[in-house]
């Protein structure tokens, strides 16, 4: 049933319209109230304008990777076939393109709600799944990831919903891993969740042959190469520099020891007071990325879909060299299977936690005063990866580990 069809046949109900059309004014207000608070703050949306300044270096010619943007001179960093995703970003002008931005994540933020209920719970208990994300759209727009997404006019909305369609396929879909493919040819992390499908796949190759994980393996796996070879076709000088060399400088992104990079590789580098980390990163990258994946690789082999994507989102998001602090709307699914798995008192402690902004509350800026962190401020700007590391153990005991004792009984 389409989005349009599951609509039309609300609005006829009578029963159904009024809950409808409370959770949709509802939800209106608080983004109202949302753009509103943003255009007070005077946001810059600048990492939108870095999206347009790759789009128009594209349509000129000019070297993708040499490129500067804004005041502050930030690079590009995404793959090739982002930055040809990007080109029709100079057709409005910039204040257009920031109302456009703003309203289009809102968008996405609603059907990324609806996305995470339908993986999260059942049919049975989600009676009304467009009046629930209505009601959950208007809370999760408040949280640090999802105000920061749209302060910056950043695209992470866009891929986790990308991905999220890829999880609530029905397993013989032919579309499905699609999303996932062309998510990690735009922005590298997501790819994780393809490498989950193709584990999950082999294991269960060995009963039953060819399945649904290897088929939403390979489609996104034939989804990155056709948009990474376009790019290359498009590109090729831009596309030999990013793969060959721009991938692996990890520092164009920005300082490891910022507060708002919330990956391993940042807690660490403020607990030992270095902007380079590299050999415990790496040790404890390849640990979290080894013991993330089997947990969510064994929840997936359960049927546990939702389990698995609450452990690799956390896995991915760890173990990349920067997740800043927007790359973690994949709070809001995580959230809602807490809700569904744990009990309120666990989804509301981790709703708390991503919309205290309290990872903003230690110093930070210029002079890079994440170096002389002491304990409690290392705590407080640690705590979506503590969140996340908790989150895996969870799933690992409450999911894996009852499977596993079923087996050998």
């Amino acid at each position: 049933m389409t989005v349009a069809t599951l609509l039309r046949n609300t609005l006829r109900n009578p029963s159904d319209r009024r809950p409808l059309l409370l959770a949709s004014s509802v939800c209106l207000l608080s983004f109202a109230m949302f753009w509103a608070a943003q255009r007070v703050a005077g946001v810059s949306m600048i990492d939108l304008l870095v999206y347009r300044a790759e789009g128009r270096t594209v349509l000129d010619g000019r070297d993708l990777y040499a490129m500067r943007a804004t005041s502050v001179q930030l690079p590009a960093t995404y793959p090739p076939f982002a930055a040809l995703l990007f080109t029709p970003l100079t057709l409005p002008d910039v204040p257009g393109l920031r109302t456009l931005a703003t309203a289009g994540n809102l968008l996405l933020l609603a059907v990324f709600a609806q996305l995470s209920l339908r993986l999260t719970l059942p049919p049975d208990r989600l009676p009304r799944p467009w009046v629930t994300a209505l009601w959950v759209a208007a809370a999760a727009v408040w949280c640090e990831p999802v105000w920061t997404t749209l302060r910056y006019g950043q695209i992470n909305l866009l891929l986790a919903v990308a991905v999220m369609w890829d999880l609530t396929r029905r397993d013989r879909h032919r579309w499905a891993g699609a999303g996932t493919g062309f998510a990690a040819a735009v922005k590298l992390t997501p790819a994780l969740f393809a490498v989950l499908f193709l584990i999950t796949g082999l294991v269960r190759a060995r009963e039953d042959g060819w399945n649904p994980w290897l088929r939403r393996a390979t489609t996104a796996a034939l989804a990155f190469c056709a948009a990474t070879l376009a790019a290359a076709a498009a590109l090729p000088r831009d596309s030999l520099r990013f793969w060959s060399v721009t991938l692996f400088e990890t520092h164009r992104a920005g300082s490891a020891e910022s507060t708002a990079n919330q990956s391993l590789r940042g807690v660490l580098a403020r607990l030992l007071h270095t902007g380079d980390p590299a050999l415990w990163w790496t040790a404890a990258a390849v640990a979290v990325a080894a013991l993330g994946l089997t947990t969510a690789v064994a929840a997936a082999r359960r049927g546990e879909r939702a389990a698995a994507m609450a452990a690799c989102a956390a896995t991915a998001l760890l173990i990349s060299p920067v997740s800043w602090s927007h790359h973690w709307v994949w709070c809001v699914p995580i959230t809602l299977f807490l809700w569904a798995r744990a009990g309120a008192r666990w989804a509301l402690a981790t709703a708390l936690v991503f919309c205290s902004y309290a990872l903003w509350w230690v110093p930070h800026g210029t002079g890079r005063p994440e170096l002389a962190q002491g304990a409690a401020e290392m705590a407080l700007s640690a705590l979506y990866p503590l969140t996340a590391v908790a989150l895996i153990g969870y799933v690992a005991h409450s999911v894996v580990r009852p499977w596993r004792t079923s087996r050998t009984a």
